[in-house]
């Protein structure tokens, strides 16, 4: 194939520009920012998991500490009652001594009861203290959430403006590049997935870095400047230049 050797040297800023536009390619997907947001979701999930067990904790031990003072005050309207039928006099001495068993009987359980109520405080007291904690992290989670969605959405501005910006230059060059070298350098670039071009630097492609010998390098020095080289190893269009070692 034959074409202008002005024409072959673009190929080396087109290609210059496919590299940029690689290069942001990868860098996009391999953000460290990525990683960051996914680590704060994480820990964002972990700490509402806490969140939400120790909010269930508290309320199940809320529902129980108002059951057992239900139950306190049941006991002490019945101790009540009693007392009042012994201050009436009304009572036989029998009945008496009944009331006065169901009394120490009901003081007995109103003391378990008060116990088991302050031991719930207790717990209940441990257990805000457990979710103030794992408020205070989800908090802060939420906070590198949105810390670290904030450098990934910048990283991302920045890398689309380079896209926008190397991808107009590819265009404006690809524009000047005649047609049939144009096709050609994209059909390489899609067999390499990388650039269809390379330039011939000391003897050695630029694209595979393998250094031309032999008959190769023969017929690369020997060739018309207007020819189109191919480099045999990696089949990318070799472009000379004044460095080409020629």
């Amino acid at each position: 194939m034959q074409a202008d050797h002005f024409d072959q040297q673009k190929l080396l800023a087109l290609a210059a520009e496919d590299v940029a536009l690689a290069q942001l390619a990868h860098r996009r997907r391999t953000l460290p920012e990525h990683a960051a947001v996914a680590e704060a979701e994480d820990a964002q999930r972990a700490f509402s998991a806490d969140v939400v067990r120790a909010q269930t904790e508290v309320r199940d031990l809320d529902r129980e500490q108002k059951r057992l003072e239900a139950d306190v005050d049941t006991v002490r309207a019945r101790s009540a009652r009693d007392q009042q039928k012994l201050d009436s006099g009304a009572a036989s001495p029998k009945e008496m001594t009944s009331l006065q068993q169901e009394m120490e009987s009901l003081a007995r359980r109103q003391g378990d009861l008060e116990d088991q109520v302050l031991e719930l405080m207790e717990r209940r007291e441990a257990s805000d203290a457990t979710l103030a904690t794992a408020q205070t992290g989800l908090d802060g989670a939420r906070a590198q959430q949105d810390e670290a969605e904030g450098r990934r959405d910048a990283a991302l501005a920045e890398i689309t403006e380079g896209e926008q910006e190397h991808g107009a230059k590819r265009e404006e060059i690809a524009g000047t590049v005649s047609a049939p070298l144009l096709a050609l350098y994209e059909r390489v670039r899609t067999q390499t997935g990388g650039t269809g071009a390379a330039a011939l630097h000391a003897r050695r492609c630029e694209g595979c870095r393998i250094e031309l010998y032999g008959t190769e390098l023969a017929a690369a020095r020997n060739a018309d400047p207007h020819t189109v080289l191919r480099c045999e190893n990696c089949n990318r269009i070799l472009v000379r230049t004044a460095e080409s070692g020629l």
